[in-house]
């Protein structure tokens, strides 16, 4: 692992900046809202407006990759270094949006970037790097969770903090430039024209998208739950998606090792079940450490989900068609992103944060029970 870390440094160091701006933002959810004087119901609506600028930015990510080439990854890992010291200054609901906006934008592009570069890189060594550099992700995650937690307790607000965030993002900056990946071999257009099924690709999708939902549901909520429900403090509040953030670093690490023995089915079933069983856990907690119980299990399962759908779909279709799939169940999954959060904030408002989660808890489980069969059962010829 830690020469395939090598191999792919540049692209993790993007990844690690992603992860340390949503993990310093989710510890600091507490204290942003309150600040720009929204309720459940509108700070959902003001990151679904986010969320959506994301999905968009998402459909340019190939142009921006085209314009700049393989000096991509660095001049988008810098516009998200730009883009955090947005949310600090955000005074109302209509300033915080647009600030959520920008950055969503920013991170949703650079998502798209150095995903793509990964994928070039493991057709280059012929190694899986996918599932470590997602798991570089929730390291910094979890880092910058607890970081930003401990910082709240000290008396730091929001301003200073992301100032901080935005630095560590600029010196990762350094490393994502000295480790550039070539452009990918462009020259096979086949798969761009290629005809499948949506029988097969809806699906997959679907748990990709279920996937994102629960990890992006309880990153957002996961703080305000347990300072508001449980009575934690700014640490203690931190701790939730810290947890989930290591617990799904763990996950992703293991599945390296897991998709070698057992079928992607079996995985995602078990996998997405156990998740499912943490979120209930978790909405249902008596105290503290019952809930990060809950937190750290739903961390461990869905933390694979995503990842062995994409592998799953990639095995099933044609190696012509495989790009083309892969791009398809992207659309479909990334629109998690911008469902979980006003959805959380729409089921607080109306029954409460418990409520929400006891939801995650039950998305989850129409994989096991519905998608995964459907995919079982998939056409034989593609």
């Amino acid at each position: 692992m830690i020469h395939d870390l090598h191999v792919s440094r540049g692209p993790a160091a993007a990844f690690a900046a992603v992860g340390v701006f949503w993990g310093s933002f989710a510890a600091l959810v507490p204290v942003i809202k309150p600040q720009v004087g929204l309720s459940d119901g509108a700070f959902g609506l003001a990151l679904l407006v986010a969320s959506i600028g994301a999905v968009l930015a998402m459909w340019l990510a190939p142009l921006a990759e085209r314009t700049l080439g393989m000096r991509g990854l660095p001049v988008l890992t810098g516009c998200l270094a730009l883009a955090v010291l947005l949310p600090a200054h955000a005074t109302g609901g209509v300033t915080f949006a647009l600030a959520m906006l920008a950055v969503s934008a920013a991170s949703g592009t650079l998502d798209v970037a150095m995903n793509g570069r990964v994928s070039v890189l493991e057709s280059q060594v012929g190694r899986s790097l996918m599932n470590l550099n997602h798991a570089v992700f929730s390291v910094a995650y979890a880092g910058s969770a607890i970081a930003t937690g401990l910082a709240r307790e000290a008396g730091f607000g929001p301003t200073l903090v992301l100032g901080i965030v935005a630095f560590v993002i600029a010196l990762l900056i350094v490393q994502v430039a000295r480790a550039l990946v070539p452009d990918p071999d462009l020259s096979d257009t086949d798969v761009q024209t290629a005809p499948l099924p949506w029988a097969l690709l809806l699906p997959g999708g679907l748990i990709i998208l279920i996937a994102f939902v629960s990890e992006q549901a309880t990153e957002g909520w996961s703080a305000l739950y347990l300072e508001r429900n449980l009575g934690a403090g700014a640490a203690q509040g931190a701790l939730g998606p810290a947890i989930l953030g290591l617990t799904m670093a763990a996950g992703r690490l293991a599945g390296q090792v897991v998709a070698n023995r057992l079928s992607e089915r079996h995985v995602i079933r078990w996998a997405a079940t156990t998740a499912g069983a943490g979120a209930i856990i978790a909405a249902t907690a008596p105290s503290l450490w019952v809930a990060y119980a809950g937190f750290a299990i739903l961390g461990l399962g869905v933390s694979v989900v995503a990842p062995m759908a994409y592998a799953w779909i990639g095995r099933i279709v044609p190696n012509r068609h495989r790009s083309h799939a892969i791009s398809r169940i992207s659309v479909v999954g990334y629109t998690g992103f911008f469902i979980g959060p006003p959805m959380m904030g729409f089921l607080s408002e109306a029954f409460g944060l418990w409520v929400s989660f006891l939801a995650i808890g039950g998305i989850l489980f129409i994989v096991p029970l519905v998608l995964v069969p459907i995919l079982i059962r998939r056409p034989r010829e593609v």
